[in-house]
């Protein structure tokens, strides 16, 4: 039997993050330090303190919810967590599969990150872009409505989450035009996320190149385990296959409900979430209920996790 760890991008990101699994794992509060010496600013105030408005912003958001997740998996490995069979990250989340993983070290993937959300959050004016949901109609139809709208006005089908959820990424007036077309046809809700940039819509191409040469900067290597990457929903065959599709990883879709069918493909039985908030179990209980789902972000969280993949070890 076989778990799968995942890490969760922007979106799941609360003040008093991380709070209790800091007060009994060390390492959690030592993530962050570390991340303080990199970024010369002290996320973990931030996060514990707020204000919530500022941790929505995306040059905040993408670097906090990425040592999130490294602190999460590193306090895994404190307890002497195994190792999964494959890992993903939703998006932004990526990046600390990759960490995870041994591909990345923590510190240069944090430039990288902070890099990441900077260039995003100039791409366009502040308060022109957006994200938003669709739940309750399928990928194509969702698709169809996008391309009906695009013009001037850009609004893409971009994260494909599970199935009857997809996330459209563009212009804000053109995100709500496309939340009103899909009510009108049936969708069951249609929402505006806490997320202030159109993340993997063709609004990022401006950012494409000079991540891309960040990315280069970055000494990489071939991860410890398979990682399952957003775009192809597959471990991809070499080191230079990997990195090129994280350097268009901004304008490319995330085909998160299409990774957890390779998970299942490859015998994964359990999903482990590490990161705030779970958000990732949940697309995982919509897109397969046989999944057994575990969540570490506290510590009975991190304790149920550690029990369950221990007797899922012992199990042929």
């Amino acid at each position: 039997m076989k778990f799968a760890a995942v890490f969760p991008g922007q979106g799941s990101q609360s003040v008093g993050m991380l709070s209790a699994l800091a007060s009994e794992e060390a390492c959690v509060r030592d993530t962050f330090s570390e991340a303080a010496d990199v970024l010369g600013y002290d996320l973990w105030a931030l996060a514990q303190s707020g204000p919530e408005d500022r941790l929505k912003q995306t040059e905040i958001t993408q670097p906090l919810m990425f040592v999130s997740g490294v602190a999460c998996w590193r306090a895994w490995q404190a307890r002497g967590g195994a190792a999964p069979a494959c890992a993903a990250g939703h998006s932004l989340g990526e990046y600390a599969a990759l960490v995870a993983t041994g591909a990345f070290g923590y510190a240069e993937a944090l430039r990288v990150v902070a890099l990441r959300g900077e260039l995003m959050s100039k791409a366009v004016p502040a308060g022109e872009g957006g994200m938003a949901a669709i739940l309750g109609l399928d990928d194509d139809e969702v698709i169809a409505l996008c391309e009906g709208l695009t013009g001037e006005r850009v609004v893409e089908a971009v994260n494909f989450n599970s199935p009857s959820q997809v996330v459209i990424s563009g212009h804000v007036d053109a995100l709500e035009a496309a939340c009103a077309e899909a009510k009108r046809r049936g969708a069951k809700r249609a929402l505006m996320l806490p997320v202030s940039v159109p993340n993997h819509s063709s609004l990022m191409n401006g950012v494409v190149s000079e991540l891309a040469a960040a990315i280069d900067r970055v000494d990489s290597q071939i991860p410890s385990v398979p990682v399952l990457q957003n775009a192809e929903a597959a471990e991809l065959p070499t080191l230079d296959a990997m990195l090129t599709s994280l350097k268009s990883h901004v304008v490319n879709p995330v085909r998160w409900t299409s990774t957890l069918q390779t998970m299942r493909a490859r015998g994964v039985e359990a999903v482990v979430e590490f990161g705030p908030g779970k958000v990732l179990s949940g697309l995982a209980k919509r897109t397969d209920r046989e999944f057994a789902l575990h969540a570490v972000d506290e510590p009975a969280g991190l304790d149920a996790a550690l029990e369950a993949v221990a007797w899922l070890e012992t199990q042929p």
